[in-house]
């Protein structure tokens, strides 16, 4: 392991360098992969892990005709590498639960008969085990229960891994029968395409992830960019305006000086008015949301949020109801003005053609 320093603590994460490729494939050459679910996480997973040589097949229930056609169309062949969850599951000495945290709960008692001593039962999310009293599973005492949490979406972990930069994940160890979980986890975590991982635990992960997609990555994002698109509008901007200086310059131009250097260069790098401003209403910010914050983390680690999610993703009616949420979403006026403005940037091609005649026709200024 590396000890890295983050912020003035230091950490040990563990890299490409520390646990290649090939010892990966050493630790996994006598497994079978099995990835249950080919919705979100699983797609990615199960492709990255067969492109880089591992023993893998997918389960999937043929009642779900678009996920199992997409299994298809990926190249999974039915009866070979594709089969329904109970047979895959079964075929599988690491079974990875990759169905949505609803289903878990539903498919459990079928995985849990096919599971055999020193098998392992892997995870992308605490949930089902930090909350087993409410999703009752609960894994036998002869397996291996361990976990490997990419953080970014399956879209993400694909595109990272075949763009060669991988996605940054955590692991954790619940239960180690075999005596060579841990091996087994980070073996996994290297063959998914992880650019690194750092450990954590089940209810750690499970914590941090539910605050934060409720919270900065997706719930308070979208809320904070609605007050501030519709304090626009309701002065009198037009759709265009608001939509650029609410997300467009965001995602476009600010959020990559982030990514690359820190908040603080990017605060840097902006002009002394946009600057000074930051500074003094970013307290401001924090003052009004950490409240929120504090009901949030208070909900996840009581499990009222986990309550919520079974409750309402395990009804029949929840495809139609979840649905008609994102297409209010969809069809708002910011987010027609974000279509607008995304078919007006200019295409990849022209991007490239203006990347490659860049400083021959001469310089500016």
């Amino acid at each position: 392991m590396a000890k890295i320093d983050f912020g003035g603590v230091k950490e040990n994460v563990v890299t490409r360098k520390e646990f290649p490729l090939s010892k990966a494939r050493s630790v996994l050459k006598n497994e079978t992969i099995a990835v249950l679910g080919y919705g979100v996480q699983g797609p990615a997973q199960a492709l990255n892990m067969a492109d880089n040589g591992f023993n893998v097949i997918v389960g999937q229930s043929k009642r779900f005709k678009k996920d199992w056609n997409r299994a298809v169309a990926d190249g999974w062949k039915p009866g070979k590498t594709l089969f329904d969850i109970d047979e895959a599951a079964a075929r599988g000495t690491i079974v990875q639960m990759l169905v949505s945290d609803a289903a878990q709960k539903k498919i459990w008692p079928t995985v849990a008969k096919q599971l055999n001593e020193g098998d392992a039962l892997y995870f992308s999310h605490g949930f089902s085990i930090v909350y087993r009293d409410q999703t009752r599973v609960i894994p036998p005492e002869d397996v291996d229960v361990i976990l490997v949490a990419p953080k970014g979406s399956g879209t993400s972990v694909r595109r990272n891994f075949l763009s060669g930069a991988g996605i940054n994940s955590s692991y954790a160890v619940d239960q180690d029968y075999t005596g060579k979980a841990e091996q087994r986890c980070l073996a996994v975590g290297i063959a998914i395409g992880s650019g690194y991982l750092f450990p954590t635990t089940f209810e750690k992960e499970v914590y941090s992830d539910l605050t934060g997609e409720r919270g900065v990555l997706m719930g308070a994002l979208a809320g904070v960019m609605e007050a501030q698109y519709e304090t626009l509008r309701k002065h009198g901007h037009s759709p265009s305006e608001a939509f650029n200086e609410t997300v467009e310059e965001l995602t476009q131009s600010l959020i990559r000086l982030v990514d690359e250097n820190g908040m603080d260069w990017m605060y840097s790098n902006c002009s002394a008015t946009a600057q000074r401003g930051a500074l003094d209403w970013k307290p401001k910010f924090k003052k009004a949301v950490k409240p929120v914050f504090q009901e949030l983390y208070k909900r996840v680690a009581n499990g009222d949020e986990t309550a919520r999610v079974l409750r309402l993703c395990g009804r029949k009616d929840y495809p139609q109801r979840v649905a008609g949420e994102l297409a209010e979403i969809r069809n708002s006026e910011m987010w027609q003005a974000g279509k607008a403005t995304r078919n007006l940037r200019p295409s990849e091609k022209a991007k490239k053609v203006t990347k490659a005649t860049k400083g021959v026709k001469g310089r500016s200024g």
